[in-house]
């Protein structure tokens, strides 16, 4: 029943939940409070996944006739039958690729993203006017803004950003790019890269990482307004819309540009709803520990030392 319970929470934390949450209007009122859930979530999903190969895998160590757990492969077998051991071994092999794919989406995702902006970290170095605090300006008339995280960040903008924004608008744009350095989002988004990559296709949802894209735009969009206020951001945003990013930079602009804008406008965000989203988060995390994991583990305590 364990195992079940781990494979059923795994494929409803990993598909279902994570497309309803998704189209869910709230979380743009408490966009810090929301990718908490969304981590809580995604980890949830994995350690589901986990925890059901090895609940598989424990079932391996059935009781011998003498009460004591079967230690050997022939005694497995001769308890369990050979349907059933390949059965539970397969499963626990499953298990193992997904924590092998999870390892290797990891470590290819942080080295294809770093390679990618070193490379483009170089080309601004070589191209652009520097300026203080790791700013660069490029020798482009269209208005454009984006900041290239890790160890040696930088900030990007455009000429046409400079002379096209006024001064309180560039300065909105400049906190919101440096608010994303500052909190370093980037490691949000490559740790909901990794897992996307590594779930298979047919249980995993892409509407995650959109999301969480989405209102990590939305908390560096709240630090820029701290700064200079919602009508120069949203006029800041609004002229670097149809900028190009390059791959692995996080941007100003882009198509969440008119959704970002208008939220803007809007109510502010919710203490309520934020509170609300913190304690869902550890509810995804703690409730199905100790429904289902301290029973499992009192059982398997009590078969070892049987």
């Amino acid at each position: 029943m364990s195992a079940l319970a781990f494979t059923v929470m795994a494929l409803v934390l990993s598909g279902p939940v994570p497309a309803m949450l998704a189209r869910a209007t709230w979380t743009t009122r408490a966009p810090r409070a929301s990718i908490v859930l969304w981590q809580a979530i995604a980890l949830a999903a994995v350690l589901s996944a986990f925890s059901a190969g090895i609940a598989i895998a424990s079932r391996l160590f059935a009781p011998g006739p003498d009460g004591r757990p079967t230690a050997t492969i022939t005694s497995e077998i001769a308890v369990l039958g050979w349907p059933l051991w390949i059965a539970y071994v397969a499963v626990f092999a499953l298990t193992l690729v997904i924590g092998v794919r999870l390892i290797v989406a990891v470590i290819e995702v942080a080295i294809a993203t770093r390679r990618r902006r070193a490379h483009h970290r170089m080309v601004v170095d070589l191209v652009g006017k520097s300026q203080k605090s790791g700013l660069r300006i490029l020798d482009v008339d269209q208005p454009l803004a984006y900041c290239l995280p890790g160890v040696r960040s930088r900030v990007v903008v455009s000429e046409g950003t400079l002379t096209t924004l006024a001064d309180n608008e560039v300065a909105a744009i400049l906190s919101h790019e440096r608010a994303h350095l500052r909190a370093r989002h980037d490691l949000v988004l490559e740790m909901f890269t990794a897992v996307h990559a590594a779930f298979p296709r047919f249980v995993r949802s892409a509407s995650a990482l959109d999301a969480v894209r989405l209102l990590i735009e939305m908390l560096a969009d709240d630090a820029a307004v701290r700064i200079a206020g919602p009508t120069p951001l949203a006029r800041a945003l609004v002229a670097c819309a149809a900028g190009r990013t390059p791959s692995g930079a996080l941007a100003a602009g882009g198509p969440t540009t008119v959704l970002r804008v208008r939220r803007l406008g809007g109510q502010g965000n919710s203490l309520v709803l934020a509170g609300a989203a913190y304690l869902a988060a550890a509810a995804v995390l703690f409730v199905p520990t100790i429904a289902v994991a301290v029973p499992w583990l009192t059982e398997l305590h009590r078969l070892f030392t049987a």
